[in-house]
């Protein structure tokens, strides 16, 4: 059995008063496909509740009504804490259509006392977006090809000065890591290898001590876009083998219905933002190397 995780215990979440499907930026979204506003803030509610009975805090930030993909909030930017107060790498969108929503975000973090990093700034070949990076064993893991580009990840190292291990994906489902990959514990995290290239999916394989491998099929109920809170496990949906598998590791299954929420190609993790990753406990620093798989 692994340590729990030191983070996932404080999130930020982003007001659903204007989600929509305004366009088609991933294989999920239709036009003709709309969310229904009342059951969206309904799930929207139900999850906040979910975080907070399980142990979890959640801070809200509103939502600009011109960004109606601003709900999914991982996608802000990577919040850290360190030992002279916050500080967060703010995303550079790959699509022109969410770009609009890291603004909103720089000026919640600035109100905070936060250093603010913007990767890309002033320049293209830089697009990073923070549902593809995850702090797991002292390093960074990061997601790049549909949405963040191999050079962000050399802006992240050099500007949190950490480890980055990059992992291509290439799955036009899983255009976010966060939906092919969840640290569960110390050792333990979900990974499905349909994301990656087969040589890729065996480096990051290779770097879980106990992974739980997920088929394709398990992967698109969206069941690793899901957050840890200590031994509960938040999830969107849970296949009866996943189940079985997280059940016989001790950890408890909360399940929240966010089914308007994926109508945008997210669900929980997508949703949530974690501000408690901690430099110098959750991510070592002194090191700012970069591998690329």
């Amino acid at each position: 059995m692994g340590n729990e995780l030191d983070w996932g215990r404080r999130y930020l979440m982003v007001e659903p008063d204007h989600f929509r499907v305004d366009y088609a930026i991933n294989p999920f979204m239709d036009r003709d496909d709309q969310p229904d506003p009342a059951r969206t803030r309904a799930q929207w509610d139900a999850l906040v509740a979910a975080i907070v009975a399980v142990g979890g805090t959640v801070e809200t930030l509103p939502q600009r009504s011109d960004a109606p993909d601003m709900v999914y909030a991982m996608n802000l930017g990577l919040a850290l804490e360190s030992a002279s107060g916050p500080v967060v790498e703010l995303s550079h969108m790959r699509f022109g259509q969410r770009r609009m929503e890291t603004g909103d975000a720089e000026a919640w973090f600035r109100q905070r006392g936060a250093r603010v990093f913007r990767t890309g700034a002033g320049g293209v070949g830089a697009h990073f977006e923070a549902g593809d990076a995850f702090a797991w064993r002292g390093e960074l893991v990061v997601g790049f090809g549909p949405r963040t580009d191999p050079l962000a990840l050399k802006h992240l190292a050099a500007d949190l000065d950490v480890s980055v291990h990059g992992f291509r994906t290439s799955h036009p489902g899983m255009y976010h890591l966060d939906l092919a990959f969840c640290p569960l514990d110390s050792e333990r995290a979900i990974v499905c290898p349909a994301a990656f290239e087969p040589e890729t999916a065996e480096r990051l394989l290779a770097l879980v001590p106990d992974p739980l491998v997920i088929t394709e099929a398990e992967a698109l109920t969206f069941c690793a876009n899901s957050i840890v809170v200590g031994r509960t496990v938040v999830m969107p949906s849970c296949p009866s083998r996943v189940r079985s598998v997280l059940e016989a590791w001790g950890f408890e299954i909360v399940i929240v219905e966010v089914g308007e929420f994926l109508k945008g190609g997210g669900a929980v993790r997508c949703l949530t933002n974690p501000l408690d990753v901690t430099l110098g406990r959750d991510l070592v620093t002194g090191r700012g190397e970069v591998w690329l798989s």
